[in-house]
């Protein structure tokens, strides 16, 4: 898609979503090392991080990469990338339940394995950041990509909405939680700022104490 008609997709979510992933493994990491990973507040945190994770990488398999695939069915090299986004999604569930576990028994090798899925997410979202995302601005069209979003929108529903919104820009510097809430439409900035951040802060998720 290299015709100036091309319009740039806006992976503004995507990569906010990325981040978000990165800091709740940095925030377990942080409970573990003082000793807090029992308690409600950081589970309810890790239970959060789950669940976006799983939404994330099943729209990923289900909806996004076989669009991608059928644009590159003539390109090796970029079917070989295809096959290895699939593949460190394979190799990050294991890891997931090796800590719920762990997290579950207060077992010890816990700070080890948080580390494991730590680096291993990260490596996967680099290469998904550095490489994936190039190849669908080169081969999707902004109607792909709409298709893609609004089955992740789906997939959310509104009650979902009102933890992912929040959920995303918790923490964020000033300039990314700006681009990301300026991204979405007005209603839906309005119902965050007045009803959906407030009860994400309720919810405490990974507080201290």
């Amino acid at each position: 898609m290299t015709d100036s008609n091309h319009k740039p997709l806006d992976f503004t979510a995507m990569y906010a979503s990325h981040d978000a992933f990165r800091r709740d493994l940095e925030r377990l990491a942080a409970a573990v090392a003082e000793d807090r990973a029992a308690s409600p507040a950081v589970r309810a945190g890790w239970e959060n991080f789950q669940r976006q994770l799983h939404i994330h990488h099943t729209a990923e398999d289900s909806d996004l990469w076989p669009q991608v695939r059928e644009r590159v069915a003539r390109r090796p090299r970029d079917l070989v990338l295809l096959d290895e986004m699939e593949a460190e999604h394979s190799r990050i569930d294991p890891l997931l339940r090796a800590v719920d576990v762990a997290l579950a028994d207060r077992a010890p090798e816990l700070p080890d394995l948080v580390r494991a899925l730590a680096a291993t997410l990260d490596d996967h979202l680099k290469h998904e950041e550095d490489s994936a995302l190039p190849l669908m601005q080169d081969v999707l069209t902004a109607a792909d990509w709409a298709r893609f979003t609004g089955r992740m929108r789906e997939v959310q529903g509104m009650r979902g909405a009102a933890l992912f919104v929040p959920w995303v820009v918790d923490g964020a510097p000033p300039a990314d939680r700006a681009a990301f809430l300026g991204a979405l439409p007005p209603p839906v900035r309005a119902l965050n700022r007045l009803f959906w951040e407030p009860g994400y802060r309720r919810r405490g998720l990974w507080a201290q104490g």
